[in-house]
């Protein structure tokens, strides 16, 4: 399995915020969002290929119960359904990331879901063929389905202006078992600045809807820098 990065950190997002963890980062992704902050796995993919012995002693070196299998897109790798298989045997919590475009039947004690809207679609005139092969995989119904009733679960949207909220709530009506507590809304930036600002406005969107205000701790903590 390529493999960017392994690091142990603080959750900074979603239902587990504040949760110390080992961050294991696999190398490669089948969308391009142009706001991605790891291109370093997508738009130039890195890393090296590591056994699952060496990635699992990686782990265990650092310490930690809660291990998140992150990416670019950790489902593109059928070697995450055995590591996870043998993290679980360990005892380990597993939350796994993933934009929900692809499906394994992997161990997993929290799904952690970023369904892409229209506003991560990357522009047509510098990058045509990307761009139109993203908004044709972005959005697959059938494994968010899946996903959603096999797994307890969390969706977490990218929010970059105003404009974004009608589609989310478009979104949802096509998984109405979903319930609002488990929808997270996530303003999209790289500093505190940006990510307040949207915030003035999100986060009363989430209080009238009854969804929840997902802040970007690390940032906050440690800003946009590799191993956070």
């Amino acid at each position: 399995m390529r493999i960017a990065e392994i690091f142990l950190s603080i959750q900074g997002e979603g239902r587990l915020t504040g949760v110390e963890s080992v961050f294991v980062r696999t190398s490669g992704c089948n969308l391009r969002c142009w706001f991605c902050d790891t291109p370093y796995t997508s738009w130039s993919p890195e890393g090296d290929d590591l056994s699952q012995e060496e990635i699992l002693a990686e782990i265990e070196h650092r310490n930690s119960k809660h291990v998140v299998l992150t990416g670019g897109e950790p489902m593109l790798f059928s070697e995450l359904v055995p590591l996870a298989a043998e993290l679980r045997r360990r005892g380990h919590h597993i939350t796994i990331e993933t934009a929900g475009t692809l499906y394994l039947p992997v161990a997993c004690d929290l799904m952690s879901i970023s369904p892409k809207l229209a506003n991560s679609t990357p522009s047509a005139d510098e990058h045509p063929q990307w761009a139109a092969r993203h908004q044709r995989s972005r959005h697959v119904p059938d494994v968010i389905r899946r996903l959603t009733t096999e797994y307890d679960h969390q969706l977490k949207f990218v929010v970059d202006s105003p404009v974004d909220l009608p589609e989310i709530e478009a979104y949802l009506r096509e998984f109405p078992l979903v319930r609002p507590e488990n929808v997270w809304l996530m303003p999209q930036g790289t500093d505190s600045e940006e990510l307040a600002g949207r915030a003035a406005w999100l986060k009363p969107y989430c209080l009238e809807h009854g969804n929840r205000f997902c802040p970007r701790r690390h940032i906050e903590w440690f800003g946009s820098v590799r191993g956070t």
